[in-house]
């Protein structure tokens, strides 16, 4: 099964939609599963993971809903206030949501690169580890060693680097040791996975291959492909290319790499460590005996 483990919709007129913004003109526009299942089609791509793309539980809900009636989507990242007193309780109400696998603070937007690890968020973590949730990590480089620090006080926790840690790579190759080593350090901790997303639009416009490989063979050597989950971030991508300009850039890259490799990368991971697995049997079984209901898109 082929899953892209990074895909966003976004409805302008709700109230929690504050991004894109009209600078943001390629997708300042409302995007939603009738807009992506012709090109999940046309790449063979068999599921999703829906991210949350604002710091809202109602945008989190939302999403929820769009995913209980969209058989492709197959889990949901969604997002809590850290900082609130009820957030083991809401963290609690959304995973009595099946669908929800994961959480993401958007951790880019705060000024504070250690704010992951201050104290008051121990009884999120380890009820999100007791729950079999992932913790998202949208992150910029400066943020590697405080990951790092988080991953090792909390091994039961699954960490999944959103979009390679955003390295710059639009300015060549001046940042590319410094993200390495922190990468690699990143990456010896098993609890640790990673995204192959992203990364395109961390770019120069037109980039290729050519000036993504050295990033990307640093991820597959550093964490394997067994915890490397490809996803496409669209339609954010939308942004630099299109969603089949993207899968081919990667297809490429992974065509010496053993078909078990590209197996991993392109869908087996992502359903072994976001616990995809038991929603894909399950909707599956639904659509074999004609059970549930699914709306159209």
């Amino acid at each position: 099964m082929r899953i892209d483990a990074h895909q966003h919709f976004w409805q302008l007129s709700n109230p929690f939609c504050d991004w894109p913004t009209p600078a943001e003109k390629k997708i300042h526009a409302d995007f939603g599963p009738g807009d992506l299942e012709a090109l999940l089609l046309a790449n063979a791509i068999d599921g999703t993971v829906l991210v949350q793309a604002a710091p809202s539980i109602a945008e989190t809900l939302y999403l929820l809903d769009i995913a209980e009636q969209t058989p492709f989507v197959k889990g949901v990242v969604g997002w809590i206030d850290f900082e609130s007193v009820s957030a083991v309780s809401d963290l609690e109400a959304l995973a009595g949501r099946p669908l929800l696998r994961g959480i993401r603070p958007m951790l880019q937007s705060i000024s504070d690169p250690a704010w992951m690890l201050s104290p008051a968020f121990d009884g999120i973590y380890k009820r999100l580890a007791a729950l079999g949730l992932a913790f998202d990590a949208l992150i910029l480089p400066a943020h590697l060693p405080h990951l790092r620090e988080l991953a090792e006080r909390y091994p039961d926790l699954s960490i999944i680097v959103d979009h390679g840690a955003k390295p710059a790579i639009r300015n060549g190759m001046s940042g590319f040791n410094d993200w390495a080593t922190g990468m690699q350090s990143l990456a010896r901790h098993a609890n640790v996975s990673c995204k192959v997303s992203g990364l395109l639009t961390e770019a120069a416009p037109g980039a290729g291959l050519s000036d993504l490989r050295s990033w990307l063979e640093h991820l597959y050597v550093a964490f394997g492909p067994g915890r490397l989950l490809w996803g496409s971030d669209w339609p954010v991508v939308l942004m630099e290319a299109d969603y089949t300009r993207w899968l081919s850039i990667c297809e490429e890259w992974l065509a010496d790499k053993p078909a078990v490799a590209r197996a991993q990368i392109f869908g087996a991971a992502a359903c072994r460590i976001y616990g995809l697995v038991k929603m894909v049997r399950q909707d599956e079984r639904i659509h074999a005996t004609g059970d549930g209901q699914h709306g159209a898109h």
